[in-house]
């Protein structure tokens, strides 16, 4: 019998390609990796790799595909042995950008906190790309995204439009500086193509790695922001102008048939009730 902490060490390894990273990232001694290897090729009677230059061998390469599909679908099992049970105790994480979690989730969350003191309360801050991959994987439970690309192992709820805004810099005339988020972001592969129509494909470009920190850059006049409008609460001095961009969506994923405890739907609850509650008052 294959032990577990084997498979889940070879495969850090595999992807790690390096003993020393995978210590660090299991919270292991270099030498207890070594171990989990060498227990694991007594067991299966095979080398599973080569250690200089670091490589799969033919065995190993076959063992790493049963490992992964093995503890994924272990991993999909717990997720929804934790739906099926009352869930007092026990552990909830949540994946959203800071944005999301500050502007949406943060009242719905200290409501969370008071009805269920027994739940350990992860909130995990990331892309909309990467907590879609975190939730298909239930590395996570729910994961807040926007205008997520389509999956069928995965099921969209959406909560609200958010329009884009422009902010900072002289509005009234030609934008010199876009402070804009980075190329590897969701915010940023929505607006790329409006930039080119809106006439500002030609502008320099300060890129900087979150919302905050283009709100920042902004106010201190180093140019004009492009941020979702969700982004603006609790800046109500800031100089800001709607921009003809489409909405994006932005909601929640879970994978399909994921089964959810009573205290996540009544989180997913109180956070839609706030939204409605937010925009009947504007």
């Amino acid at each position: 019998m294959l032990d577990n902490n084997w498979l889940i060490t070879f495969t850090t390894l595999a992807r790690l390609q390096h003993f020393g990273r995978t210590a660090v990232a299991l919270h292991m001694t270099q030498p207890n990796v070594s171990l989990h290897i060498k227990q694991l090729e007594q067991a299966t009677g095979a080398q599973l790799l080569e250690r200089s230059p670091f490589c799969l061998t033919r065995p190993g390469e076959r063992l790493l595909a049963s490992a992964k599909s093995v503890l994924g679908e272990l991993q999909l099992c717990q997720a929804d042995l934790r739906g099926m049970s009352d869930l007092s105790q026990g552990q909830l994480t949540i994946a959203a950008s800071d944005t999301v979690a500050r502007c949406l989730l943060l009242s719905p969350l200290q409501s969370f906190a008071k009805k269920y003191p027994g739940i350990d309360l992860r909130i995990l801050n990331t892309t909309s790309a990467k907590a879609a991959e975190l939730v298909k994987g239930a590395a996570v439970d729910v994961g807040f995204v926007m205008a997520p690309k389509p999956s069928s192992a995965l099921h969209y709820s959406e909560l609200l439009a958010v329009p884009w805004c422009a902010v900072g810099g002289d509005l009234d005339n030609a934008i010199g500086t876009l402070i804009l988020l980075g190329h590897d972001t969701r915010s940023r592969e929505l607006i790329e193509p409006a930039l080119v129509r809106l006439g500002l494909g030609d502008c320099r470009v300060m890129e900087v790695s979150s919302v905050a920190a283009q709100l920042d850059w902004a106010e201190a006049g180093f140019g004009t922001a492009i941020v979702p409008g969700l982004s603006l609460q609790g800046r109500p001095a800031l100089q800001r102008r709607a921009l003809e961009i489409p909405a994006a969506g932005l909601g929640y994923m879970l994978r399909q048939n994921q089964i959810l405890s009573a205290a996540s739907k009544q989180l997913l609850a109180w956070i839609a009730a706030d939204i409605e509650l937010a925009q009947s008052s504007t």
